[in-house]
């Protein structure tokens, strides 16, 4: 009998505990189990309209960094930029940053987070 199925009539439950399908459920899906958790992330978002908006905004008043993606975008250049001027407008308010790293990614930046956008000559 292992740890697992004595921990679980332990507590009463008859079910046998499946170790790998609890890791997998969502709950499971946002702890790193192997470090400790940080004060702020870089999360990766990839922009396929304008309810991600809202997520972007979320992300970044909790403090964390965006990597967009935004070539499912791409081919609606028109949407692509109204939403990218409205992420400009909320970062600007904010005293965030954002600047384009390709065609295909967008950093954003939470308040008092800036980008250096050009790189210094070397010695």
């Amino acid at each position: 009998m292992s740890i697992f199925d004595r921990m679980g009539k332990g507590l009463g439950l008859s079910k046998e505990l499946n170790v790998e399908e609890y890791m997998n459920s969502e709950e499971m899906e946002n702890v790193d189990v192997l470090n400790e958790p940080a004060d702020f992330y870089v999360k990766p978002v990839v922009l396929k309209g304008e309810e991600d908006i809202a997520l972007i905004e979320g992300e970044l008043n909790k403090r964390n960094i965006i990597l967009m993606n935004i070539a499912e975008m791409s081919k609606r250049q028109n949407t692509l930029k109204g939403m990218i001027d409205t992420l400009k407008d909320y970062i600007t308010k904010m005293n965030g940053d954002i600047a384009m790293l390709d065609n295909e990614k967008v950093l954003l930046t939470p308040a008092k987070v800036k980008i250096i956008k050009k790189q210094k000559p070397s010695a």
